[in-house]
Protein backbone atom coordinates (compact mmCIF):
# COMPACT_ATOMS: atom_id res chain seq x y z
CA UNK A 1 0.00 0.00 0.00
CA UNK A 2 1.19 3.49 -0.79
CA UNK A 3 -0.07 6.86 0.39
CA UNK A 4 0.55 9.99 -1.68
CA UNK A 5 -0.23 13.38 -0.20
CA UNK A 6 -1.46 16.50 -1.96
CA UNK A 7 -3.40 19.64 -1.07
CA UNK A 8 -6.46 21.24 -2.66
CA UNK A 9 -8.36 24.20 -1.27
CA UNK A 10 -6.70 23.84 2.13
CA UNK A 11 -7.71 20.16 2.36
CA UNK A 12 -5.04 17.48 2.67
CA UNK A 13 -5.84 14.64 0.29
CA UNK A 14 -4.29 11.25 0.86
CA UNK A 15 -4.40 9.08 -2.27
CA UNK A 16 -4.28 5.49 -1.03
CA UNK A 17 -3.23 2.76 -3.48
CA UNK A 18 -3.23 -0.97 -2.88
CA UNK A 19 -4.88 -3.53 -0.68
CA UNK A 20 -5.61 -2.63 2.93
CA UNK A 21 -5.29 -5.97 4.67
CA UNK A 22 -3.26 -7.81 7.28
CA UNK A 23 -0.66 -8.94 4.72
CA UNK A 24 0.13 -5.35 3.76
CA UNK A 25 -0.69 -3.45 6.95
CA UNK A 26 1.34 -4.95 9.74
CA UNK A 27 0.91 -1.64 11.55
CA UNK A 28 -1.56 1.22 11.35
CA UNK A 29 0.17 2.94 8.44
CA UNK A 30 -2.81 5.06 7.38
CA UNK A 31 -3.85 5.96 10.92
CA UNK A 32 -0.27 6.95 11.74
CA UNK A 33 -0.09 9.18 8.65
CA UNK A 34 -3.34 10.90 9.70
CA UNK A 35 -2.00 11.37 13.25
CA UNK A 36 1.17 12.93 11.83
CA UNK A 37 -0.89 15.40 9.77
CA UNK A 38 -3.03 16.25 12.79
CA UNK A 39 0.07 16.93 14.87
CA UNK A 40 1.19 19.33 12.15
CA UNK A 41 -2.07 21.23 12.63
CA UNK A 42 -4.05 20.02 9.62
CA UNK A 43 -7.79 19.83 10.36
CA UNK A 44 -9.29 18.74 7.03
CA UNK A 45 -8.25 15.36 5.64
CA UNK A 46 -9.76 13.55 2.68
CA UNK A 47 -8.92 9.88 2.12
CA UNK A 48 -9.12 8.95 -1.56
CA UNK A 49 -9.74 5.20 -1.52
CA UNK A 50 -10.31 4.84 -5.27
CA UNK A 51 -7.11 2.81 -5.55
CA UNK A 52 -8.04 0.33 -2.79
CA UNK A 53 -9.40 -2.85 -4.41
CA UNK A 54 -9.81 -4.78 -1.16
CA UNK A 55 -9.88 -4.31 2.58
CA UNK A 56 -10.17 -6.58 5.61
CA UNK A 57 -10.61 -5.91 9.32
CA UNK A 58 -7.06 -4.55 9.55
CA UNK A 59 -7.94 -1.95 6.92
CA UNK A 60 -11.18 -1.15 8.74
CA UNK A 61 -9.20 -0.73 11.95
CA UNK A 62 -6.92 1.73 10.13
CA UNK A 63 -9.92 3.78 8.98
CA UNK A 64 -11.54 3.81 12.41
CA UNK A 65 -8.27 4.73 14.14
CA UNK A 66 -7.73 7.58 11.65
CA UNK A 67 -11.31 8.80 12.19
CA UNK A 68 -10.99 8.68 15.99
CA UNK A 69 -7.66 10.52 15.87
CA UNK A 70 -9.29 13.27 13.79
CA UNK A 71 -12.30 13.56 16.10
CA UNK A 72 -10.05 13.80 19.16
CA UNK A 73 -8.19 16.71 17.53
CA UNK A 74 -11.41 18.49 16.53
CA UNK A 75 -10.65 17.76 12.86
CA UNK A 76 -12.64 16.33 9.96
CA UNK A 77 -11.87 13.18 7.99
CA UNK A 78 -13.90 12.26 4.93
CA UNK A 79 -13.73 9.45 2.36
CA UNK A 80 -13.60 9.73 -1.42
CA UNK A 81 -14.08 7.29 -4.33
CA UNK A 82 -15.02 4.13 -2.47
CA UNK A 83 -14.50 1.04 -4.61
CA UNK A 84 -17.44 -1.43 -4.71
CA UNK A 85 -15.70 -3.84 -2.31
CA UNK A 86 -14.84 -1.12 0.22
CA UNK A 87 -18.32 0.44 -0.02
CA UNK A 88 -19.94 -2.97 0.58
CA UNK A 89 -17.68 -3.63 3.58
CA UNK A 90 -18.49 -0.23 5.10
CA UNK A 91 -22.21 -0.84 4.54
CA UNK A 92 -22.13 -4.30 6.12
CA UNK A 93 -20.26 -3.02 9.17
CA UNK A 94 -22.49 0.09 9.32
CA UNK A 95 -19.40 2.28 9.30
CA UNK A 96 -20.79 4.15 6.31
CA UNK A 97 -23.23 5.76 8.76
CA UNK A 98 -20.23 7.30 10.56
CA UNK A 99 -18.03 8.36 7.65
CA UNK A 100 -18.90 11.06 5.15
CA UNK A 101 -18.20 9.52 1.74
CA UNK A 102 -18.16 11.30 -1.63
CA UNK A 103 -17.82 10.35 -5.28
CA UNK A 104 -16.64 13.79 -6.39
CA UNK A 105 -13.48 15.46 -5.10
CA UNK A 106 -14.84 19.01 -5.64
CA UNK A 107 -18.01 18.08 -3.70
CA UNK A 108 -15.98 16.68 -0.81
CA UNK A 109 -13.75 19.76 -0.66
CA UNK A 110 -16.81 22.02 -0.76
CA UNK A 111 -18.32 20.13 2.20
CA UNK A 112 -15.19 20.73 4.25
CA UNK A 113 -15.47 24.41 3.57
CA UNK A 114 -19.18 24.56 4.40
CA UNK A 115 -18.93 22.07 7.32
CA UNK A 116 -22.20 20.50 6.21
CA UNK A 117 -22.88 16.80 6.73
CA UNK A 118 -23.58 14.54 3.75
Amino acid sequence: MTIDQRTSGGVIILDVQGRMNIEVLGDLLLANKVRELLQQGHKQILLNLGGVPSMDTTGLCNLVEAYLAAIRRDASLKLLHLTPHVRKLLLITRLLTIFDAYESEPDAIARFQSNEPV
